[in-house]
């Protein structure tokens, strides 16, 4: 039979009409569209235009995470360039719309943070469309539907009822994020939905990438936060076999706070005299948002639509909240929002684990952090452990904390120039940095952001220690252009005279720490050669170091300015005339 769209999307003042599911005629006779549709699923029968917005957004993110943040498709000092030029949609742009990941960094810095623009649009439109990123746009809950059609309707060992105590989970992980934000501690890493999934797609998917593609020996090694994320992933997309959607109905804290906001909602499911209660409607919502009476739980309706194509009666329609349709509206009982104990227990929680998280993180040593990082503080502060600078390094110069790092730094990136240097070409991970932990630095700036200091160990020093010529560090600076190891004679022979042998000894490398910026190139070359290949030292000869003084974290302003400026006072230093007083003048 002839199945036809509603009048979607036209306005009509308060009469304003917002139907996007499939409908049949009222004898409930269904048309060639629908049963076509139905092969895939009832949902995909129901409201096709979600099923479609949600492939299209998924698929979105699966371009943005392995082909534009995929860093191989670059000549070798290319990589700035490449990145530019595949950001057609700028490659953080889910991180940025998830509105839990810029308020706790907000919070936490006490700074604005530029995505909280976005989450503030996106939650402007959800104000028509409620939590309609939950129901629409959110790649883990597309991922969540996805492992429930396929694992999850198959397993019905560990089904739980209905509703139980968990219904309020939400608002009480929401309120423990924030309070812990407020006392500086970033926990959005460890419940937000986009950093859990982008983090879970680095640490599971992004190997394979590397390795079918680049080859399996530079895959770095994994260590126990790995696991720990790896393990809260495939935890969220099992919640399913308790219930479908789990995560989104009771656990997610960037979908509780649409549901906060779904109390300035400006449109809403009407039922209307023609509802015959025969449940559909209950049995096909996907959020668990509709009573057993059909009436609608306005907080957790996320405008699926669901609903209105199972309903036979064509009684669902979504229009604005003030319009006058037979609506069936629902008192709040008690028993339906958070109670004062969970408030509580949330709020204890939050403050005990943010004192640990610091405690376990205190008086730890300087850690390389990425070039254009903030200083430490604000860093750890904004940061909220998405792993997508991790996706876009090339090489994976940048790492994530374990627990050494204690808990505040777990899933931090740091350098690891063991592994790699920074490549002098590429400024990515602070392009795609949703806070600005990392600030965008253009390629002349990022070049003059010192991140630490190289060291040479004249013990471990094969020149120095008088072993044998090596100069692969000098080269190596050399040809990154930042010429800032230079090479002096150590070690002279002397002959009986005690004068030196003219030609003996060996040119031994010295770092010129107004030019180094840190980028770890020369230990890496150390380290894979000297101690990998050769096996002739024990650790890299020359190492890189951060803390004060052989770093600069500048929160706003110009690296290369900073570097002028120093290069100013070093020549004017130097030029000025010593001037000589009289000892009781000094």
């Amino acid at each position: 039979m002839v199945v036809w769209w509603s009048s979607g999307l036209v306005s009509g003042g308060l009469g304003m009409s917002l139907d996007l599911f499939l409908k049949t005629k009222r004898n409930g006779s269904s048309g060639l569209l629908r049963r076509s549709l139905k092969r895939l699923s009832s949902t995909w029968a129901y409201s096709p235009v979600r099923r479609i917005v949600q492939t299209l957004c998924f698929a979105l993110f699966v371009i943005l995470f392995f082909y534009v943040c995929w860093p191989y498709s670059a000549q070798p000092g290319h990589y700035a360039d490449e990145l530019r030029g595949k950001e057609v949609i700028d490659a953080e742009s889910f991180l940025a719309l998830d509105p839990l990941v810029s308020i706790s960094a907000a919070l936490a810095a006490k700074a604005w943070v530029w995505s909280l623009a976005w989450a503030a649009a996106l939650l402007a439109a959800c104000l028509v469309f409620t939590r309609g990123f939950c129901g629409y746009v959110c790649p883990m809950g597309t991922l969540i539907d996805l492992f429930d059609w396929v694992v999850g309707k198959r397993v019905k060992r560990f089904r739980t009822e209905r509703r139980g105590w968990w219904v309020n989970l939400k608002y009480y992980v929401l309120l423990g994020t924030l309070l812990a934000a407020l006392r500086g501690v970033t926990l959005s890493g460890w419940v937000a939905a986009i950093p859990v999934l982008t983090r879970g797609m680095q640490f599971i998917f992004a190997p394979l990438q590397m390795g079918s593609m680049r080859g399996w020996h530079q895959v770095p090694y994994m260590n126990p936060g790995h696991t720990v994320s790896i393990v809260l992933f495939v935890a969220v997309l099992a919640l399913g076999l308790l219930q479908p959607r789990f995560w989104c109905r009771y656990v997610c804290p960037s979908g509780a706070i649409f549901s906060v906001f779904n109390l300035f909602r400006l449109s809403e499911r009407k039922v209307i005299e023609a509802c015959t209660e025969c449940g559909k409607c209950v049995k096909a919502c996907p959020f668990d948002a509709i009573n057993a009476d059909v009436s609608t739980r306005t907080a957790d309706c996320t405008f699926c639509q669901t609903c209105g194509g199972a309903c036979p009666e064509e009684a669902i329609h979504f229009t604005s909240r003030w319009q006058r349709s037979g609506g069936r509206p629902r008192p709040l009982s008690s028993s339906d929002g958070p109670s004062r104990r969970g408030f509580l227990v949330a709020s204890g929680s939050a403050l005990l684990v943010a004192w640990i998280a610091r405690k376990s993180s205190a008086g730890l040593p300087a850690v390389v952090r990425p070039p254009g990082s903030l200083p430490e503080a604000q860093f750890l502060s904004l940061c909220v452990r998405c792993g997508e600078c991790f996706k876009v390094c090339p090489n994976n110069v940048l790492q994530p904390a374990g627990f050494e790092r204690g808990v505040d730094e777990l899933w931090t990136p740091k350098v690891v120039a063991n592994w790699s240097g920074c490549e002098a070409s590429c400024n990515a991970c602070g392009q795609v940095c949703p806070t600005g932990a990392i600030r965008p630095l253009p390629l002349d700036e990022k070049k003059c952001a010192r991140m630490g200091r190289g060291i040479v160990d004249l013990e471990q020093c094969l020149p120095h220690a008088g072993s044998e010529a090596c100069q692969m560090c000098v080269d190596e600076c050399k040809s990154a252009g930042y010429d800032a190891i230079e090479f002096m004679r150590v070690r002279v022979e002397t002959d009986d005279n005690g004068l030196p042998v003219e030609g003996s000894g060996f040119a031994a490398p010295v770092v010129l720490a107004d030019k180094c910026v840190g980028c770890g190139l020369c230990q890496t070359r150390c380290y894979q050669i000297n101690v990998k290949s050769k096996h002739l030292l024990g650790a890299s000869a020359i190492i890189i170091e951060a803390g004060e003084g052989k770093e600069d974290r500048l929160v706003s302003g110009s690296y290369r300015e900073l570097r002028a400026k120093e290069a100013a006072a070093r020549t004017k230093k130097q030029t000025e005339p010593e001037k000589y007083l009289p000892d009781f003048l000094k």
